[in-house]
């Protein structure tokens, strides 16, 4: 599995020292690292359970409405930045910024003052509702600090994103609390989504509308062949049927059918096969659901815009895909 570390404040040797307070045991996670000079005090890795990542504000006594409940790998790391030298403000736009920087969705956001008492996302009444439908697996005096305060407790924020990877879907919910005057406490939720088994998701016309309306684009989902081959699989059947009800719907446009293929062999190669499958894809909607030949180009890039790194299996069979395009 391959990650794209996210690197936080001066230079990438800073971001991954990892100091000797560290709890033993525990590592930054390769997703997100910590904010120099923080120390892990508690650290915690369930390789499946549930979560419910909010995205919403508080709506109620202790309830939220806008949730996305995933299952997945959870990491969860808590970081002390203590001496007082950074406030909760900025630690929190480090994060905020290398989460975009890195390709990151922002799902949610928002900072507090230590005098808010509202319930927008990242307030002190948001991240208790977060943190009941999200509890510990394990008592800590480190990490219930973040349900508590002291005498000098400050604001703080709650940032929640989301990334698609080869790999899956990974969201990334960092809560940065100034704790006390002198001290910082920020809470890492990492939860990896595995990929659904491949083949299985088919395109509907209603899904190509919304990508071609926001991308210029769609990813045919459902459009299967044999191994290197263009011969399509029976199994196909389905998604050129919702593939043809677009195009009927769409009665007064055009469109490029393009092939996409991995980078493993020779760059000729795959630009012939992936020519070749986009091909077949515009014959059997021409000759089997009646669309017009004049209406679709069908052409062939090869490896040459992957949407994952080549470098798994998984990234691989992503990068394998017919897409259409409107002209």
């Amino acid at each position: 599995m391959r990650y794209f570390s996210i690197l936080l404040f001066l230079t990438s040797l800073m971001a991954n020292v990892v100091s000797a307070a560290d709890i033993a045991g525990s590592q930054d996670h390769p997703i997100i690292t910590r904010y120099p000079g923080s120390v892990i005090e508690w650290y915690s890795v369930d390789n499946y359970r549930p979560y419910k990542v909010p995205i919403g504000p508080v709506t109620g006594y202790r309830q939220i409405d806008d949730w996305i409940e995933t299952a997945g790998r959870v990491t969860r790391i808590y970081y002390a930045l203590d001496g007082g030298a950074r406030s909760d403000s900025e630690v929190y736009k480090n994060y905020q910024d290398a989460l975009a920087t890195a390709g990151f969705s922002i799902l949610a956001e928002g900072l507090s003052p230590a005098s808010d008492r509202g319930v927008g996302v990242g307030s002190r009444k948001w991240r208790e509702v977060m943190f009941m439908n999200n509890p510990w697996t394990e008592t800590s005096g480190a990490v219930n600090e973040m349900g508590r305060g002291s005498a000098t407790s400050g604001g703080g924020g709650t940032i929640v994103a989301s990334k698609e990877r080869a790999a899956g879907t990974a969201y990334v919910i960092v809560t940065v609390y100034q704790f006390r005057a002198d001290r910082i406490s920020t809470l890492i939720d990492i939860v990896e989504v595995e990929a659904a088994e491949t083949g299985l998701v088919v395109v509907d016309a209603e899904a190509i509308g919304s990508g071609i309306e926001e991308n210029g684009r769609a990813v045919l989902d459902g459009i299967l062949f044999d191994f290197d081959k263009a011969t399509l699989k029976p199994e196909s059947n389905a998604a050129l049927q919702q593939i043809a009800a677009y195009l009927k719907q769409q009665s007064d446009k055009r469109f490029y059918v393009v092939g996409h293929t991995d980078s493993k062999g020779t760059f000729a190669y795959n630009q012939n096969l992936s020519a070749e499958r986009a091909q077949a894809v515009v014959d059997a909607l021409k000759k089997e659901h009646g669309i017009a030949a004049a209406r679709l180009d069908a052409h062939g890039v090869g490896p040459l815009t992957p949407v994952f790194a080549n470098a798994s299996d998984s990234g691989r069979d992503k990068n394998r895909r017919v897409e259409l395009v409107e002209q």
